[in-house]
């Protein structure tokens, strides 16, 4: 087993969503027995962090999990624990999503084929 870090990327919604897309990019901790595991569970992770609230003007505010785009073998951490975070504003919302799906297929690709390597 061995500590990775993932990039998690979730859109912010506020309301109808008629604003600057916002995104969330968040760096985990992933502790995993090989890098698709940790691909795996680190999207787990962001699948199950999605949440929505009220904000204080009574909007609803939606954060949505959209992949994740990077992973690092790292030394012993702490699992789970969020190692950065920034939110990203961007005028093409739609174009932005896609990056992440891209880099995310181009990951997950990657790590199958380290885990089938390793067999």
């Amino acid at each position: 087993m061995d500590w990775y870090l993932a990039k998690l990327v979730y859109r912010i919604i506020c309301g109808n969503g008629d604003h600057m897309a916002q995104f969330d990019e968040q760096l985990r901790l992933v502790w995993a027995e090989d890098e698709m595991h940790a691909f795996n569970k680190a999207q787990k992770i962001g699948e199950n962090e999605q949440h929505r609230f009220q904000n204080i003007q009574a909007q609803l505010v939606n954060w949505k999990f959209i992949n994740v785009t990077e992973l690092y073998k790292l030394d012993t951490q702490t699992d789970g624990a969020e190692m950065f975070s920034r939110i990203h504003e961007t005028i093409d919302g739609n174009q932005y999503q896609h990056q992440v799906q891209v880099k995310s297929r181009t990951l997950s690709e990657y790590c199958t084929e380290q885990f089938i390597q390793s067999l």
